[in-house]
Parts: structure tokens; C-alpha cells; sequence
């Protein structure tokens, strides 16, 4: 097990550039099934969840190059079905989530699709009940066994179906519109999400041939083609990563440019941070962040009430930047209330920013309240260990900040989904060591 550790308290300062999209990663990685023509995808990072699906379709019979760094080529003219029945895949399905999206492009390709009940981050229920739901509308028959805690569909060529989606499902729509695409006849989804990343697969997929409509709405229309070709396709940015590195900045009080952001994909990103205070600077497309010497303060609403920051489906604020708001209220000045609606154990991280010395008020599963501290109370170093992939990198940010030097255990979780954190960071000039 990998361990942090951090000398807190200093100002950082310079440029960070960030990673590509892990979300969309996982979901055009599976696209590549969809043909068996050559998929070059670039801006690739280099993070485990992402690795561990990699590595993945190569035991599936992938053929996979490496072109440089964050780009890769992939060609699915050999793939071995029989994988899927094995220990080995079971093992492999289990320990990442993003591995239900494979099943989509295997069903609507080879008539069949196998998946463990996928791992992920321990944050709550997560249920899968979309993706199914959907392949089943499209004419799949479904199979749970409840021994092996294995999910199974087969069809010997789906058809074109409406739906309406009984949630806006980021990875279930992706999966039942790659399920689509080489189905016969037309499909219709609605209550479809339509977050940067489901946008980014409809148009790589309209460039490999597909003919996908109503791409960044809500309902989509989809007439299947007989087959997909290749295509080259670069990743967006890391939205969750932006927001991570602005909640460095303010959390540690330093001025850092985020470089090439993408901010026409952003959504209310920014507006968010800035209701909490936080002064960012557009300079063409990076993001400007000035050390906050002397703080910053919480907007109320127009009638004086407590803000709220809840998370919502896209074009809402995104559930994964919860945990950034969280930690950067602590020293904010001001209350904030944290309405965390999606993950019921999401906000149980908070314990160990208040034993560093945070205030925070935990009303239920779902809701906290934050009362700043205005930096003239710091956080005190402690030892912890990070529970999942976003309330690791909160408890970063608040380590950084804090006085004295913290201990971060189970760090495995951050790297799935920050490349190479320690070293940008200390390239940024912060005190942190990785020892395993």
C-alpha cells in the first residue's frame, strides 16, 4: 500500500496542465469493440482505473500500440469471446467499474456480453438497472447469476427501440448508445445525460459512421448502420481535475494557471467556484487563479440565505467536485450547506477534516453544513486514509494547506484517477513524498 507524505502550509506557485478525461476515457476505450478497423485515440491518461481497462481489452484479444505518450491505436478484428468466461476476466471485471461498458459494444457486435458485477469506488448504491433496462428494450435477453454475481445478455441482432431512461445515467447511456448504433432500425432516448463525455463518444461514433442526433440534448436518435470504421479521437481535458487544482489554489492560497481547460465544456464549473469566492481570470483557454492572501468569502443568495452547492445531471454541477467544494468551505468565509443527492457514503470522509480542526455539521448522509474558518483557524495535520478517488484528493488539498506534516494511506485510490499527482505537484512546489 502507497503512502503521502505532506509538509502542509506552503504557498505553491507556476503552471499545471491537465490530464486527459478519465470519465470519457473509460467510455470511447470501449467504443473501440464497436469495429474492426484501427481506433487511434490520443490524450490518454496515464492513471489505474483507465490502465486496468486497457490491459483489459488486450486480454480480450485487443490489439493495442502505443504511440507516444497518451496515445494509443487499437484494433478489435480478433476478439476472443471465450475470455469472458474466464477466472481471469471475472477477476478483472470486478475490480472496475468502468468494465460494464464493454458489454454494449460486445452485445450489439457479437450477439453476447458478459460482465462481474463491477467494483468502483465505495461511495454508496450503484445500481446498474439502466444499462440493463435499455439493452433489454433494444431485444437482448437478460441473465443474472446470482451464484457467480455475473450479468449476462445475448441477442442474435438487437432492434431499434424508444426508451425513456428511468435515470440520466452517464455510463447507461453511453452503453445502450453504443449498443444502438448497430442496431437495426431507430432508437430514441430520452432523459438520455448528456454530459461533455456522452457528447465526445456521440461524435467520435458519428465520425466512425454512425448516425447519432441530438447530441448534447436530452433525447437522441439514433439510426443503426451495418458496421463502424476507424478513426482517430482525442480526449477533453479532466474537468474534475480543473476543479481539483482550483481548489489547490484557493485551499493553499497560491496563484496557479491551468493551462488549456477546454471552457466552453467547463458548465458551471466556474460559476460554482466563484460563488465561494474564488477569483478566476480567463486568459484564451486557461484558467487564471490569483493567491488568495486575504481569503475568500461566500456569496449568499440575493434574499441572505445560506448558499447551497448540490449536484445534478448535466448540465448541473458534477457530484465529483462535491468533495473540492467541501474541503475549500472549511476556510472559506461564510456557510455553505453540501447537499450531496447522488451517493449516500460519499460525504462520510468528512470525520478526518474534522478532526483536523474543520467545522462541519454532518445532518445526514446526504447533507453537511460547512461554517468557515477564514484561514485564521488552519487545519492541523493528521493521519488518514483516503476511501475513494474524489475524497482522496480532498483530503490532499487539505493536507496541503494544513500546518505540519499529514499521512495519507491507501493513496492507490488517487492514482486512479490523478496521473502522476505527487510529481506535478511538487513541480508546483509542494512538500510531498510517496513511500511505498
Amino acid at each position: 500500500m502507497g503512502v503521502f507524505k505532506i509538509e502542509g502550509g506552503h504557498t505553491l506557485k507556476g503552471e499545471i496542465t491537465p490530464q486527459g478525461a478519465k470519465n470519457e476515457a473509460l467510455q470511447v476505450l470501449c467504443a473501440v469493440l464497436l469495429t474492426n478497423e484501427k481506433v487511434t485515440i490520443h490524450n490518454i491518461p496515464n492513471i489505474l482505473d483507465v490502465n486496468k481497462l486497457i490491459s483489459l481489452l488486450e486480454n480480450l484479444g485487443v490489439k493495442i500500440q502505443k504511440l507516444g505518450k497518451g496515445s494509443y491505436s487499437f484494433q478489435a478484428d480478433e476478439v476472443n469471446l471465450e475470455y469472458l468466461k474466464s477466472e481471469a476476466f471475472q477477476s478483472e471485471g470486478q475490480g472496475l467499474r468502468g468494465s460494464i461498458m464493454i458489454v454494449g459494444p460486445l452485445l450489439t457486435r457479437f450477439g453476447v456480453g458478459y460482465i462481474p458485477r463491477p467494483g468502483g469506488d465505495k461511495i454508496g448504491r450503484r445500481r446498474l438497472d439502466t444499462h440493463f433496462e435499455g439493452f433489454i428494450k433494444l431485444g437482448a435477453n437478460f441473465n443474472y447469476d446470482k451464484e457467480n454475481q455475473t450479468y449476462s445478455v445475448t441477442s442474435n441482432r438487437l432492434k431499434g427501440a424508444d426508451m425513456l431512461l428511468d435515470e440520466a445515467s452517464v455510463t447507461g447511456t453511453s452503453n445502450i448508445i453504443m449498443a444502438a448504433v448497430l442496431a437495426e432500425g431507430t432508437t430514441t432516448i430520452y432523459n438520455a445525460a448528456c454530459e461533455p463525455y456522452v457528447q465526445q463518444l456521440c461524435r467520435m461514433l458519428n465520425i466512425m459512421g454512425a448516425d447519432i442526433q441530438g447530441i448534447g440534448s436530452n433525447f437522441l436518435t439514433i439510426n443503426g448502420v451495418e458496421k463502424l470504421s476507424g478513426c482517430t479521437h482525442t480526449l477533453l481535458p479532466d474537468m474534475i481535475e480543473i476543479g481539483s487544482w482550483i481548489g489547490l489554489a484557493a485551499m493553499t492560497q497560491s496563484e496557479i494557471t491551468i493551462k488549456n481547460v477546454g471552457w466552453e465544456h467547463l458548465g458551471l464549473i466556474p460559476n460554482v467556484f466563484q460563488k465561494l469566492g474564488i477569483t478566476l481570470e480567463r486568459r484564451g483557454d486557461d484558467i487564471y487563479i490569483p493567491a488568495h492572501t486575504q481569503g475568500y468569502e461566500v456569496q449568499n443568495y440575493i434574499d441572505g440565505s445560506i448558499l447551497t452547492v448540490s449536484d445534478a445531471p448535466w448540465p448541473g454541477f458534477t457530484p465529483d467536485l462535491l468533495s473540492i467544494i467541501l474541503v475549500m468551505a472549511t476556510q472559506a468565509r461564510g456557510e455553505v450547506l453540501i447537499h450531496q443527492k447522488m451517493f449516500e457514503s460519499r460525504l462520510f470522509f468528512i470525520d478526518k477534516l474534522i478532526d483536523m480542526g474543520a467545522k462541519i455539521i454532518l445532518c445526514d448522509p446526504h447533507r453537511a453544513t460547512v461554517i468557515g474558518n477564514d484561514f485564521k483557524s488552519p487545519l492541523k495535520a493528521t493521519l488518514m486514509t483516503s476511501p475513494d478517488i474524489r475524497a482522496g484528493i480532498a483530503l490532499l488539498i487539505a493536507a496541503l494547506s494544513a500546518k505540519g506534516t499529514s499521512t495519507i494511506y491507501n493513496i492507490e485510490q488517487i492514482d486512479r484517477g490523478y496521473e502522476n499527482i505527487d510529481e506535478r505537484l511538487r513541480a508546483l512546489g509542494a512538500r510531498i513524498i510517496r513511500v511505498n
